[in-house]
């Protein structure tokens, strides 16, 4: 892994602190929506080519759903205003020809963007990037960290629907490496090569091998990444109208977090019971409906999915309240007591947690974390939470992801050294309502935005 200098390291950390403090975000006008920004003729997923269905895929992962009411895409995220943006390195096997291609997830097309090497693997690589100014425009120094987690609920996404199958999860190949393999300009050549136009910061990448020959023990990146840049995506006027002192450190940041030696592709599986139906219909619940706890053995079940979803990531624990209010994990009781209400002052003030039936918790990431457990924690994180609310989904239980924390030191309110132990993500579930009970009362007052 690369190390970073000390001026580097003392900014994100700094960052880091700042993004976790309670300073409330700047107010500034609304960024909409800019349009797909690669031109020219798109093609239809389903192609003709038959193995990997790239079609079948997108659709139950990043597509906007019909109907979708100005929702993006029908998974949930923490909150980014939708930054995701996803890349498709198609070879053989696939349903599209071999080639680069970027995908718009309004029109439901690939847009394609160069040719394949030939020694392309058999299958498709789905690199997943982030643009920045949408979500500092309306989180400030706050955002970098809900690009992180969205990123990784974008990737829970493809590999749900890509599952069952021989899919691999990279949440740690090298940024530039990304960044040539996709045909994107490496970070010192953004705004030279490509000027008016928001950067692409690519920050994951799924494997989703063609069954139709063998897979190669090479990287499937390394074939992609000698080819040349690939062509210009149509300029955008006004794409950096965000504070520029935030969004330059958020880009920087997320770069320097991206920064490595090498991917490691790590097998990803959908949980048991989860089918193309419940990836269909997952939505997150509003807060009104969150209020009635999930059976023990459902949330039993949602918590240990979370802390199984990655190999490596931070650790999760469950908040209940009721006759028996603690902090649970897979492994036993971890504290007595009820902390929502804590929990509810941590996630900026959205007092709607404080009668959530239960909360999962991701924690870890200390305040001295080196890049690469910073980018790893909130990444894995948002990619568990993608997968414990599609079972949360299947198991008739609602859910709702919480992407902002701030002063979330939970390591230190259980009487652990300060500093050690964060939260940085969470999942509120709770199960149908009960006609036995009255219903709960709304909340006075109002939220700060997470």
């Amino acid at each position: 892994m690369t190390h970073a200098p000390p001026a580097a390291s003392g900014l994100l950390s700094r960052a880091l602190a700042d993004a976790r403090s309670p300073r409330v975000p700047r107010t500034v006008p609304y960024l909409p929506e800019r349009a797909f920004p690669w031109g020219g003729p798109g093609l239809h997923p389903a192609g003709g080519g038959g193995g990997v269905d790239l079609d079948r895929v997108l659709r139950l992962s990043l597509a906007v759903p019909r109907a979708a009411g100005g929702r993006l895409r029908p998974v949930a995220s923490a909150g980014a205003l939708h930054p995701v943006r996803a890349h498709l390195l198609v070879g053989p096997g696939c349903s599209l020809p071999p080639g680069r291609y970027a995908y718009d997830p309004r029109a439901h097309r690939a847009h394609p963007r160069g040719r394949a090497p030939a020694d392309a693997p058999p299958g498709v690589v789905v690199v997943l990037t982030v643009t920045a100014a949408r979500t500092v425009a309306h989180y400030g120094h706050r955002a970098w960290p809900l690009l992180l987690l969205d990123a990784g609920h974008a990737a829970a996404a493809v590999a749900l629907a890509a599952a069952p199958g021989d899919v691999r999860v990279s949440l740690d190949a090298d940024g530039e490496e990304l960044a040539a393999a996709t045909g994107l300009p490496r970070a010192a050549d953004r705004h030279t090569r490509w000027p008016g136009v928001e950067p692409e910061l690519p920050l994951a990448a799924l494997w989703l091998p063609s069954a139709d020959g063998p897979v190669p023990s090479i990287a499937p990146l390394a074939a992609w990444a000698v080819l040349p840049c690939a062509v210009a995506p149509l300029p955008q006027p006004g794409a950096d109208n965000a504070p520029p002192r935030e969004l330059a450190l958020a880009r920087y940041l997320l770069t320097h977090l991206a920064a490595g030696t090498g991917a490691t592709w790590h097998p990803a599986a959908r949980p048991t019971p989860v089918t193309d139906e419940t990836l269909r219909t997952r939505r997150s619940a509003p807060p009104s409906d969150l209020a009635y706890p999930p059976a023990p053995d459902l949330l039993a079940r949602v918590l240990a999915t979370a802390e199984g979803a990655r190999p490596v990531g931070p650790a999760w624990a469950a908040a209940v309240g009721g006759d028996t209010p603690g902090l649970l994990t897979t492994a036993g009781l971890l504290a007595s007591g009820d902390a929502r209400p804590t929990l509810a002052q941590w996630a900026a003030g959205q007092r709607w947690i404080d009668t959530a039936g239960a909360v999962l918790v991701a924690h870890g990431c200390p305040v001295d974390a080196p890049p690469s457990l910073i980018r790893g924690s909130h990444l894995a994180a948002g990619y568990a939470a993608g997968v414990a609310q599609a079972h949360a989904t299947v198991l008739g239980l609602r859910s709702r992801p919480i992407g902002s924390w701030q002063q979330a030191d939970l390591g230190a309110a259980l009487g652990d050294v300060p500093g050690h132990d964060w939260i940085v993500h969470g999942l509120a579930l709770a199960g149908p309502a009960d006609p036995s009970l009255p219903a709960p009362p709304p909340l006075p007052g109002k939220e700060e935005r997470p």
